[in-house]
């Protein structure tokens, strides 16, 4: 059994944050994307704050 891994993505638009979240979910980058935005924008703009933090958090992929 393969474990998934969270890591940023090497389809970034920024820094492949959105992009990891992805593939770890098996969905279509562009809807994660837009979700942000959508929570960011209803959320007070946490995504603001929390983009970064992922950004830091999340290693790089490895090939």
């Amino acid at each position: 059994m393969v474990q998934k891994r969270l890591t940023r993505s090497n389809d970034r638009v920024i820094a492949g944050v959105c992009g990891g979240l992805a593939e770890y979910m098996d969905v279509d980058p562009t809807v994660v994307r837009l979700a942000y935005v959508i929570l960011t924008f209803f959320t007070a703009f946490s995504g603001v704050i929390l983009y970064p933090i992922l950004w830091l958090i999340m290693p790089e992929k490895s090939v």
